[in-house]
């Protein structure tokens, strides 16, 4: 069997039976790509010769191109393959099993404190259209603790307005329902009724897609990352924060007010919740903060 027939073979693995998403499918495949281009350029054979030697030299030939993190999602890619040919008995061993990979340092998630929320959703201009659908994302953004892709694929039958409530299509097909606060459901009303319709006008297919880019179409995650762009710099903001920043700052605020640690969990659709963890680090960190700066026999000089 070829490397392109193997490849072919996981593809559709991962998509009917672990029904990944299309954008996980493709960060797949480039990074068994990336193993399939060195066993050609340095003629070591094919995916299904893999030895533990050759996997080696594999890892510490990434080491001289890519970051430790990089390194560690594409060896965690090529595992996940050969785990899934061991399965379909092609092979008998994993190549990659007892590889030595680099360590990385967990990065706190970078958040924005309330205030600075408050004062960046208060300054939206929302007299027209588009100011209304900006206003309209952020607001879900940090009111629900969306992904920016969850939030991009929402479409109008998944709004609850009666319970407040919106059906969330997470990763790995995996769907959860999110609370809406009353602030955040009346602004995608807002949006909905007063503003999407004539960004709607602009497109020859109709679409159900609660957000729209200005031709009418669904907006894309690039598209998001534009307009949050273009929102700082109107309000010649110093904020350095991107679209996942209010994910970040929706689950570090809940903790930080009290919110048990499984429900932010359950609202944010972590799979484990080790992942959800760190979160509490940077309430710590927060508290660690906030008592050397204001405790009279602890602040710093």
């Amino acid at each position: 069997m070829t490397n392109i027939e193997v490849i072919l073979m996981y593809q559709d693995y991962l998509k009917y039976q672990r029904q990944y998403s299309e954008n996980t499918i493709k960060s797949y495949t480039n990074d068994i790509n990336n193993l399939v281009s060195f066993l050609d350029n340095e003629q070591l054979g094919t995916l299904l010769t893999m030895t533990n030697r050759t996997a080696k030299f594999y890892v510490s030939n990434l080491y001289n191109q890519y970051t430790p993190k990089s390194i560690l999602r594409k060896i965690s890619a090529v595992r996940s393959l050969y785990d899934f040919l061991i399965e379909e008995e092609m092979m008998q061993d994993n190549p990659f099993e007892f590889v030595v990979l680099p360590k990385v340092s967990r990065k706190l998630p970078k958040f924005i404190y309330p205030k600075e929320m408050i004062d960046f959703l208060d300054s939206i201009d929302t007299s027209n259209a588009l100011g209304k659908r900006n206003k309209a994302i952020f607001e879900l953004l940090y009111g629900c603790g969306l992904r920016a892709q969850e939030m991009t694929d929402l479409k109008l039958g998944d709004i609850d307005y009666v319970n407040r409530t919106v059906i969330v299509h997470g990763k790995g097909s995996k769907d959860r329902i999110v609370p809406v606060h009353d602030t955040a459901i009346a602004t995608l009303r807002k949006y909905i009724y007063d503003a999407r319709p004539e960004l709607a006008m602009k497109s020859d297919s109709s679409s159900d897609f609660v957000f729209l880019n200005y031709r009418g179409d669904q907006i894309s995650n690039r598209g998001v990352n534009k307009i949050l762009d273009t929102e700082l710099e109107n309000q010649a903001s110093t904020l350095k924060i991107s679209p996942h920043s209010f994910r970040h700052s929706f689950a570090t605020h809940l903790i930080n007010n009290g919110v048990d640690l499984r429900v932010v969990q359950e609202l944010l659709g972590h799979e484990s919740l080790s992942t959800t963890q760190i979160y509490t680090k940077v309430s710590k960190e927060k508290l660690k903060s906030e008592y050397l700066s204001t405790h009279p026999r602890a602040k710093r000089k």
